[in-house]
Formats: C-alpha cells, structure tokens, sequence
C-alpha cells in the first residue's frame, strides 16, 4: 500500500486547506493516508544563525514524513499572495536538512479560498517554485469560491470533483511508476 503525505499548508484549525486536502486524499485508491498538521511542527523563524544552533526537532520529523511518503498532496492557503508563515518556515528549515526536499516524489498540488480566484496565486507559487526544491508536480488546481464548491461530504461541484478524481488517479499512476528514492 502507498503512502500519501497529506499536507493542508495553513496553521489555520478550521483551514479549509486542510479539508481540501484530505477530500483529495480519500480519492487515491489503496493508499495510506498521512495528514500533517503544521501546528505540530511549530519551531523559531529560520535564520541562518538560528541554523547555527541546531536544526529544531520539528524539522527533523517533518522531513522524516517526507522520506517514508511515496506521494504528497498539497493545499495552500494563500497569505498575501504567497504561502503562509507557517508552511514557509517549515519549508525554510527542511531544506537546510536536505535542499532538493520533495525527493522527486509526484505531488498534487493545489489551493483554495472562499473566493473566486482560489488562491490561483500562491498555487502559481508553487508549481512554478517547489520543483527547484525537488518536487515532482504531476498536476496542479485551484478550487475556486470554496463555500459554494464544498459541503460537508465533500466537494458538491461535480466538474470539480471529477478534475479532482482524475489528478488522484494520475498521483496513483505516477506512484506505481516511480522508483523509491534514497532520501
């Protein structure tokens, strides 16, 4: 059975991110389910001489979910136009462990928000950034006005339910085709 590494990137407890997420996840067949809360890995703003003191051990388990994943799911909240503090911390202090991050693993990304745009912006972020990090994008979408697409059993938009089902298969392609990686 695969794993999948399940990640909401909002510190937020009521993130709609983290729902977004975890809707995505119940759709990759025969998989294990890893859900990650940002607010357990909770460490000083990263600096280079905070560096100098040692790496938190939050960095250190959180790049630990990343080795034992075979796949990632990523939903962003868009703070500003970017990620949010508390994603982009991680990610600060992470890649000081190990720069290409991801480890070439296939990751789905995506974002959402109540309004129109679906956190199109901070999404654009990643997909164009986080593979310099070693991310293996395999598909990206943003959920646009995320109040009127998702009830309580999950998404109620079927186009967007189906774009969704079709990036969990592609996920489930990807995993089976990939060779494990020595992180």
């Amino acid at each position: 059975m695969k794993r999948i590494l399940t990640i909401g990137a909002s510190s937020s407890l009521k993130s709609i991110n983290v729902r977004l997420a975890k809707h995505i996840s119940s759709l990759v067949s025969n998989a294990e389910i890893d859900l990650v809360d940002l607010n357990d890995f909770e460490m000083p703003i990263y600096s280079i001489d905070r560096e100098a003191d040692g790496m938190p051990e939050p960095a250190t388990r959180f790049k630990e979910h990343i080795t034992k994943a075979d796949g990632i799911i990523i939903s962003f909240a868009e703070h500003n136009g970017t990620y949010t503090t508390a994603f982009k911390n991680i990610l600060d202090w992470i890649s000081r462990i190990e720069p290409k991050v991801w480890a070439q693993k296939p990751m789905l990304l995506t974002s959402t928000s109540p309004g129109k745009n679906g956190g199109a912006t901070v999404l654009a972020a990643a997909v164009s950034g986080l593979p310099y990090l070693g991310a293996n994008v395999i598909a990206s979408m943003p959920v646009p006005s995320f109040n009127e697409a998702f009830g309580e059993d999950g998404i109620k938009d079927m186009e967007i339910n189906d774009k969704l089902k079709a990036m969990a298969n592609q996920l489930t392609t990807a995993m089976a085709e990939s060779k494990p990686q020595n992180v």
